[in-house]
């Protein structure tokens, strides 16, 4: 088995389509199971023998540091790189080179900061090494590919090309994706032009197969995840804790729920599917919470039901309140007999009075 190489994680991202959980956080600091995700790739880089990765941050970088340091609490040797203006994934990439340790034919991992997934990493570098490949990506299979980019391979695997997202039947010529995780050989990421916006997705992988450089693909079909909305998110962050999503990150046995040690939960609140109760939250009487996370010091009052929902940190529901598929900011306060549905957002520190949106009668 091939050495797992040093790798590059891409982190800069806005999480614009996450808000409002991302206005006073940056997407991988989002808590999905007790921790940040950031946490949970750390710690699988770490289990396949990555020892140094490169972050390269943009969007509120300075949160990365004061929680991860130089990585040595999480056996990694940790390096921040902060873009001033937006590079793109490509420039990103290109932007944090000069801290790689790698020589020029050696293997770098890439990994997107959103994605949760049970690959292989190793399997992945070891396609990479045995193939000779100058980029090799992690392909995932896919049900509906039409959100996607395609990429169809031949028969041994080699990138045939890259498609964009395909607008009619016709074009789904692949239920292969580009599931956000690369191998490069070092030389590589040096090529890509400097000190501009550079898509890697859109501009180098396509601008590489026209050059004649071999570009490899591995399908690997576990558990993939784009969690690009709140409502992937807490799915993603409950199959965590169910166990469904493998993680060596997750604090504490995986089960139907986890709650953090200064919660306080009452005795007959229901807690299912994979709900996450942050320290300090309060969960009241009767409440039943299913498929759901509730930040830190959040407060949920009796007999409210939550589904499939997001609360955060220090927001309030209130009494009776009903959330299903919702998501509510940071110190927003909703007040009792609500009944919020269907993706609505309510922003960081908004009130709703008692009984102010209901989506049936009265009765």
């Amino acid at each position: 088995m091939t050495q797992a190489p040093e790798a590059i994680l891409l982190v800069g991202g806005k999480g614009t389509r996450l808000r409002p959980l991302t206005v006073h956080t940056p997407k991988p600091m989002v808590p999905a199971a007790g921790v940040p995700f950031l946490a949970h790739q750390l710690a699988r880089a770490r289990a396949a023998g990555v020892e140094h990765i490169v972050l390269a941050t943009s969007y509120l970088a300075e949160v990365f540091e004061p929680y991860f340091g130089d990585g040595s609490a999480f056996g990694l040797r940790l390096e921040y790189v902060t873009e001033r203006e937006p590079l793109g994934t490509g420039g990103a990439i290109r932007n944090v080179a000069g801290h790689l340790e790698s020589g020029p034919d050696d293997p770098v991992l890439i990994f997107n900061g959103d994605i949760l997934t049970g690959l292989d990493i190793n399997a992945l570098v070891d396609t990479h090494v045995s193939t000779d490949a100058d980029v090799s990506l992690h392909l995932s299979r896919v049900d509906d590919p039409r959100a996607f980019g395609l990429v169809p391979t031949d028969a041994t695997g080699r990138v045939q090309a890259f498609l964009e997202k395909p607008q009619t039947p016709e074009e789904i010529v692949t239920d292969q994706i580009n599931a956000g995780a690369y191998v490069f050989r070092r030389s590589v990421i040096d090529s890509i032009p400097d000190s501009r916006p550079v898509s890697v997705e859109r501009e180098t992988f396509p601008g590489l197969l026209d050059a004649g450089a071999h570009l490899q693909g591995m399908v690997d079909s576990t558990y993939w995840l784009d969690l690009g909305t709140p409502q992937a998110f807490v799915r993603g962050s409950a199959d965590l804790v169910l166990g469904r999503a493998p993680s060596p990150a997750v604090p504490g046995r995986c089960g139907e729920r986890l709650v953090m040690p200064t919660a306080e939960v009452a005795e007959d609140a229901k807690l299912t599917e994979g709900t996450v109760i942050g320290a300090g939250a309060v969960i009241g009487l009767g409440a039943r919470i299913s498929g759901s996370t509730v930040l830190d010091g959040a407060i949920v009052e009796q007999g409210a039901v939550i589904a499939d929902s997001m609360v955060g940190a220090g927001a309030r529901i209130g009494a009776r309140t009903v959330l299903a598929g919702a998501v509510i900011g940071d110190g927003a306060d909703v007040g009792a007999d609500n009944e919020l549905r269907d993706g609505v957002r309510v922003w960081c520190g908004a009130v709703l009075p008692d009984g102010a949106v209901r989506f049936s009668s009265d009765q």
